[in-house]
């Protein structure tokens, strides 16, 4: 798959069907590292939420590199991060 393809498809994904699933991934990502922080005793925060899928993600394509939606999740994981991490910045 071409990376423009990868990268439509990544959106199509965040923007689409699991956006209707599962609700605003900001909201989504902050349920998810407040229980985090329950199991881990420690504070967790969105992004740190979205880092981690990122390396689950990273994790898995080490086993199978050919799977491509691994490689959708880790682009979308990657933007919606860095949308919460730099959220209220402009871009300059």
């Amino acid at each position: 798959m071409r990376r423009n393809e990868l990268l439509e498809l990544a959106q199509t994904l965040i923007n689409g069907q699991r956006a209707q699933d599962y609700g605003d991934a900001e909201i989504m990502f902050h349920a998810i590292a407040a229980g985090w922080a329950i199991i881990l005793e420690t504070q967790v925060t969105a992004s740190d939420v979205a880092l981690c899928m990122a390396w689950l993600k990273m994790c898995r394509l080490s086993k199978s590199p050919d799977h491509l939606d691994s490689w959708a999740d880790l682009i979308g994981y990657g933007a919606l991060g860095g949308e919460i991490a730099t959220k209220g910045q402009h871009n300059a």
